[in-house]
């Protein structure tokens, strides 16, 4: 991928007035719910034949994953659990990615939360979709062995929440100023519950079975780096700011086989990675993946509050079915012919 260029089918005009570059924004654990995005898949090619390479490419257990994805009733296995989340997360946030670029617009930037990040880098080609479909699997087999855990969302700082810390309980994300995710092994991830609701904190649970980011994962990610040192990688074509790093990815990092193993177990600093994309100038940050968690961070941003940069969503805040979803990407598209990008 290229920075921002017109296209045959699309791309921004040029000229006085030409519309702000678009960085793409692709969520993680927490935002993902049954059929998310499934009204896409029977009217937009382009994102139906992204999401099933990616399942192919899985073999038996995609087709599993999206038997339970399409469920009218209760999932073989629960959304919420690692070998459905993260898989169908990933799938999504990478069949967007397919479609916002199939539209002639070419991101100057991509910024992944959790596994948004690993879409991401295949979106800006340090992976073939299929080899990172593969490490994907990998990795939610290695973790559905650990123990039952959790996170919770806090909001306060980190700073504030340091005496509730301890054990394998651990910041696993900073999103926003006040915006804190903790996250450990479920009886220990209770205890504190306990403890904060007593002192007054305000929190709730983000819908994850496992404990990502803390360091009870740590011995489950292990050996992950062996079919990542085995699978071809190469730097990003576009950047790719990392919420492991608050910084753009280095050409050493995107190689690493040991960066993406530890991933799941190392912290995100969103809020940081955001303000360091938001400090080249001015972007039309899309947000491409199921929710619009992202969205609403990126909107508290001084860069956004002051009209510097624009947030458009791409899939509605809630699920809603199908039409839910062809509205939502309807009025998204709209936006960004308004801000100036001649798209289908």
């Amino acid at each position: 991928m290229t920075t921002a260029a017109a296209a045959d089918t699309g791309g921004p005009r040029s000229g006085p007035g030409a519309p702000r570059p678009v960085a793409l924004l692709l969520p993680g654990q927490g935002s993902q719910h049954r059929a998310m995005a499934a009204g896409l898949h029977p009217s937009e090619p382009v994102f139906a034949a992204a999401f099933d390479e990616v399942l192919d490419a899985m073999g038996r257990h995609g087709a599993m994953m999206r038997a339970d994805w399409l469920a009218a009733e209760r999932p073989e296995v629960p959304l919420d659990h690692v070998l459905r989340s993260q898989p169908l997360l990933f799938a999504v946030d990478y069949a967007l990615g397919r479609l916002v670029l199939s539209w002639g617009i070419r991101p100057v930037a991509l910024l992944g939360h959790s596994i948004g990040e690993l879409a991401a880098a295949t979106l800006a080609g340090v992976f073939p979709v299929r080899d990172a479909a593969r490490v994907v699997l990998d990795r939610v087999v290695r973790l559905a062995d650990s123990p039952p855990g959790g996170m919770l969302a806090v909001a306060a700082t980190p700073e504030r929440l340091a005496p509730y810390l301890g054990g394998q309980v651990a910041v696993g994300a900073v999103n926003a100023p006040g915006q804190t995710v903790l996250s450990g092994p479920g009886d220990e991830l209770r205890a504190v519950g306990e403890r904060l609701r007593a002192d007054g904190l305000v929190f709730r649970p983000v819908p994850a079975l496992s404990a990502f980011h803390s360091p009870a994962l740590a011995p489950y990610a292990k050996g992950a780096e062996r079919l990542l040192a085995a699978v071809p990688r190469r730097p990003p074509g576009t950047p790719v700011y990392s919420g492991y790093t608050a910084a753009p990815l280095t050409a050493e990092q995107a190689v690493s086989p040991e960066f993406w193993a530890r991933q799941p177990v190392d912290p995100v600093w969103f809020w940081s990675a955001l303000g360091a994309l938001l400090d080249t100038g001015g972007r039309v940050l899309v947000e491409a993946g199921p929710g619009q968690g992202l969205a609403a961070v990126a909107r508290r941003h001084t860069a956004v509050r002051r009209g510097h940069s624009r947030v458009v969503a791409l899939l509605p805040a809630r699920p809603g079915g199908p039409d839910a979803d062809r509205a939502a990407l309807t009025a998204a598209k709209a936006e960004l012919r308004d801000e100036g990008y001649d798209i289908p």
